[in-house]
């Protein structure tokens, strides 16, 4: 075998794909978001939002305001060049002027959000100890609980995700998802305190609305319904809404922008769900139907 042949006519036919999918120009980092900056960024708000955890600083010498300011220069620093990045590649032909100002905008509208996403946060650790009779402090779940870490990704995202930014919210989702598999996207509408337990194999999709004080548990899909139109759902309601106060266990399916989740509800394991449950059900089983079984307020 010519092994130095087979070599130089794969290479002939890569550069062939490179040149049909116009994908050998862009540079990534330079024409599209670079995925291990937009890591270093969750990093680096994860610092910032929980001071002295993740960081090498010593926060018993560090003074609140030059460590909250210093950081959060470094971080506008970062979110900026990528936000742009994302803005070039996405609307390549708006001069480059007026690129810079929109991407001012945004990382600043971001900066200015950071200490409401940090008092969410605070609320989603504490859904989560006392949710949890394992969990010993909110140290433990800081530092080791990944659902947590989903929710502050998703958190901060979800922020991006609003400000319009293309790209960067996705990526940083989806590196949580790869940590953690729990699959958050960030379009998703999520109320305060809200608790993951266990966590793998959750996805809450694009369009879907959680409530206050919501709990679920590992292997819950909250999903649409057949999505064989494509492009065409774009921006319709496809996922379900969960209303306050809805405990959600393991493995549990819930399909469909039509399907709501009545507050004080209960679904319960295996169950699968395409239609709506009135507030305070118990939904124990879906054999071929809904078996509904009120609850006493």
């Amino acid at each position: 075998m010519d092994v130095k042949k087979k070599i130089v006519d794969a290479a002939l036919r890569l550069e062939n794909n490179y040149k049909d999918q116009g994908i050998f120009e862009i540079g990534i980092g330079e024409k599209l978001p670079k995925r291990s900056e937009i890591i270093d960024i969750i990093n680096e708000i994860r610092r910032v939002i929980f001071p002295g955890y993740f960081g090498s600083e010593n926060t018993a010498y560090v003074t609140l305001d030059n460590f909250a300011g210093n950081t959060l220069a470094g971080i506008y620093e970062k979110l900026f060049k990528q936000i742009r990045i994302a803005l070039l590649y996405r609307d390549g032909q708006k001069k480059t002027d007026d690129i810079d100002n929109v991407a001012e905008k945004l990382t600043i509208g971001f900066i200015d959000r950071l200490p409401d996403i940090q008092q969410l946060i605070f609320k989603d650790v504490e859904a989560e100890l006392q949710g949890d009779p394992a969990a010993s402090s909110m140290e433990d779940i800081i530092f080791s609980y990944p659902g947590i870490y989903a929710i502050y990704v998703y958190r901060i995202a979800h922020v991006l995700y609003e400000l319009e930014v293309p790209y960067v919210p996705r990526i940083m989702t989806e590196h949580a998802h790869s940590k953690t598999g729990i699959d958050i996207n960030p379009g998703a509408s999520i109320g305060e305190y809200f608790f993951i337990d266990h966590g793998t194999g959750i996805v809450i999709g694009e369009t879907t609305t959680i409530g206050d004080h919501v709990k679920i548990y590992q292997g819950v899909t909250l999903g649409a319904l057949s999505t064989m139109k494509g492009q065409a759902l774009s921006g319709i309601k496809r996922h379900p809404t969960i209303e306050d106060n809805v405990v959600i266990y393991a493995n549990a399916t819930i399909l469909g922008g039509d399907t709501v989740v009545g507050r004080n509800s209960v679904v319960a394991g295996n169950t699968f769900v395409t239609e709506s449950i009135p507030e305070n059900t118990k939904v124990s089983a879906y054999v071929p139907e809904l078996k509904l079984s009120r609850r006493k307020s």
